[in-house]
């Protein structure tokens, strides 16, 4: 089985947020659909979290090499 990437994750979320917004479904499927997008959700999440972690800048200073977070407020 192939792990779906981050934007077909998204879109999956995305779906099943419209499908429990219209109101339509029974109280059940309300609750396996509401179930189905916090795994969804907690599965971006440590995405972005991994992502976050391998994103660095490396800076040459004065011949050392020295990594430092990312800051995107920068």
């Amino acid at each position: 089985m192939n792990k779906k990437s981050f934007e077909e994750q998204m879109e999956e979320l995305e779906q099943i947020v419209g499908e429990l917004e219209k109101g339509e479904l029974s109280l059940e499927q309300s609750v396996s659909k509401f179930e189905e997008g916090i795994k969804i959700s907690k599965e971006c999440n440590k995405t972005l979290e991994e992502a976050e972690k391998k994103i660095t800048i490396l800076i040459n200073k004065e011949g050392a090499l020295e990594e430092e977070n990312f800051d995107a407020k920068e």
